[in-house]
This record gives structure tokens, sequence and C-alpha cells, in this order.
């Protein structure tokens, strides 16, 4: 017989869903500024800066040294371990450097991802021994909430139903763990952008990887609206030889949300999959003026969307230090720009029950595209690759 223990009580809920709505509150997202020391390696490489602690930490400063502007657009910030014990040159810890400011401190807590044996070159991701008592550890020093990362990749044999189905179930052990000690648990199932297949594939792969998720969060007790989900975007892989619009890529994405998200989500923090800062901010837009009823907080959770014009003004000079810092509040400001105003209602939903938090502009005329897929009563082809356009 299906039964479900108690495992949090009615006010660590309530504290949950609190930090999940604060993060994504209307027109704000989160930066993602968790990347490990080799991933600095490679930000650091292509502005000639040698990868040492200290310029990590100087790197760092210039982002969390953002004025009050910075606290209108960001709700959250995402640290790296090493990141969450630094200090800014006054001796001030980072992380009381953004609560400072209002925002939200998050930590991630994956590490990283090793292969799946008996695969296609998948992977699954590693951590969890240990898990809570990081989080306590975590939590008892600032932190909020976390994230960890699954990676799943498309192919003509991939994601198998075993990647799937691993990778769905690890993510719900996580945020399970998290939600025990006072954490709200960023959900990331990241689909690689990488191949040529097109977005009726990506749409199709999004949409079985959600509701594997979805359905592991529920045999685990997941607390849904304590949690969020750091999806990818669907769009075409980057060889695929078919350009689609923004307005496409927002179509497929939404609707393969609404297949498989609950609406008991907060919300969705997209991140950016390797797109530049402009694409990264027109797709988002797209995203959020879709003609398609969203009832959840659709905003970002960017790395290098929103680092890149900064890295490139510091180029490693303290004296650029002050440019850089503006020119990442400038792309945190574009880039939140879509995510404020009212959401479109469904048809007989009252007025004051409408929550707020996408684009204010009246959404466009629905037209016809050729990469949102059909009604769920079509059948899939044979094979379970794609969906009928």
């Amino acid at each position: 017989m299906t039964h479900q223990y108690p495992a949090l009580t009615a006010e660590q809920k309530k504290e949950l869903s609190d930090i999940a709505l604060r993060i994504v509150a209307p027109g704000k997202g989160i930066l993602a500024a968790d990347e490990s020391v080799g991933s600095m390696a490679k930000r650091l490489n292509q502005i000639g800066v040698e990868n040492t602690e200290e310029n990590r930490r100087l790197y760092r400063q210039i982002l969390f040294s953002a004025d009050s502007r910075v606290k209108k657009c960001i709700g959250g910030v995402i640290f790296f371990h090493e990141t969450m014990y630094q200090k800014a040159d006054d001796g001030t810890p980072f992380v009381q450097m953004i609560k400072d400011k209002g925002i939200v401190v998050g930590i991630k807590v994956d590490k990283g991802v090793v292969p799946l044996a008996g695969t296609d070159g998948e992977t699954t991701t590693q951590g969890l021994d240990g898990l809570s008592e990081r989080c306590a550890q975590y939590k008892k020093d600032g932190a909020d909430f976390a994230k960890w990362r699954c990676v799943l990749k498309i192919s003509d044999n991939t994601p198998s139903a075993l990647a799937i189905m691993e990778n769905a179930n690890v993510l719900a052990r996580y945020a399970s763990i998290c939600q025990q000690n006072g954490i709200v648990p960023i959900v990331e199932p990241e689909i690689l952008p990488d191949g040529d297949h097109d977005l009726k594939r990506c749409q199709y792969v999004t949409e079985k990887v959600l509701a594997a998720v979805y359905k592991a969060l529920s045999d685990h007790h997941v607390y849904l609206e304590g949690t969020l989900l750091k999806p990818n975007m669907v769009t075409p892989g980057h060889s695929c030889p078919t350009k689609y619009s923004p307005e496409e890529i927002a179509m497929a994405t939404v609707t393969a949300l609404r297949r498989t998200v609950p609406p008991a989500v907060p919300g969705v923090t997209f991140l950016s999959g390797g797109q530049s800062e402009e694409e990264a901010s027109i797709n988002l837009n797209a995203i959020n003026t879709c003609p398609l009823a969203r009832p959840w907080a659709l905003t970002f959770s960017y790395g290098r969307a929103l680092q890149a014009s900064a890295l490139s003004a510091w180029r490693g000079q303290r004296d650029n230090a002050s440019a850089a810092t503006e020119e990442f509040v400038k792309r945190a400001e574009v880039t939140a720009r879509p995510c404020r105003g009212t959401r479109p209602r469904p048809a007989g939903t009252p007025r004051a029950l409408s929550r707020t938090s996408c684009p204010s502009r009246a959404p466009p005329s629905p037209r016809r595209s050729r990469t949102a897929c059909p009604p769920a009563s079509s059948a899939p082809t044979p094979g379970g690759t794609s969906s009928p356009a």
C-alpha cells in the first residue's frame, strides 16, 4: 500500500517555499558563479590571466561588488565551495556581501559527472555520499539553496532509458536530502546542445527527461513548492543545418514544460547552454512572450551569458574592475527585463489569482510554428525518436 511518512513539517515547507519565491521574484533570476577550478581556467585563459586562487577571488569580487541596482534583477547567486569562504579586499566575506544586498546565497553540491557503465558514453553525477552533512554545514554558513547538475546527450542511441532513469533518481535523492536540511534544491537535468538534432527531436527528448524527473521527485516525496527547475531551452543541436527563430524555440520550450512540469513548481530558471549573451536574452524574451499559459516564473540561471562582457572588460587588470562590474550590471538588467510584468491568465481564471512574473506587454498573436509539437493525442514516430510535426 502506498504511504507517505511525514518528511517535512509545515514550518519547513513554508521556509522552503518562501526561499524559492524570493529567488524567482518578478524581474529576478540567478547568477551562476559556481564554476569549478577547471572551468575557471578556461575562462581566465581566454583573457590571458593565470588560473590562481587569488585571480579567481578578484574576478568573483568584480561580480559581487555590484551596487544596489543588481538586487532588482538578481534573486540568487550560486557559489562554488572555494568562493563560499573567500573575502573581499576589505575583509568582508563574499557570502555577507551578497546577503547584504538581499540576494539569496546558493551552493553547488554535486561532485561532477562519471561514466555510466553499460551505456554509449553516458554519465551520472556523483556526490550523494555525505551530502546531508555538507548541506547542514552550508546552511549554517549562509546557503539557502543548492544546485546539482546531471547531463544527458542526444544522439541516435541516446539518451538511453537507463541514463534517464538513473539521473532522474539521483536528482530526486539530492532534492530530498536538501529539503531535509532546509535548503531549496535546484534540479538541473541538462540536455547538451551538441550534435545535429533538430528542434523537434530536442523537444521530444526534453519532454521524456522532464517527465522522468518529476516522476522520481514524486516517488521521493519531494515538496515541489520548495524546488526550482533549471532546464535547457529547447534548441537545435549546434550542428543542425536548420535555423530556427526565437519564437519557434520559445514555442517548443514552453510546450515541453507545459506537458511535464507541475504548476506547483514556483519557477523555471533556464541555463544558457553555451548561448551568447545576446542570444540567451533574446530567447528568454521570446519564451516570456510565448502565447501559451505559463503557470511558473520563467527566468534565468546564467553563468557565461551574464559574465562574458565583464570578463572581457576586466582582463585581469585592477584598474578595470569598476568598468567590468558596470558591464555585469548592465547585462543583468538587460537579461532580467523580460521577466517582469504580468503573465497571461488561462481563460476563466479570476484576476485576483493571476500571478505576476513575466511580460507586461500583450503577447503576440498566435501563429502556427513548424516546430510546435502536435496535440498529445498524436502518436510518436516508431522508435520514439520524435513527435510528428
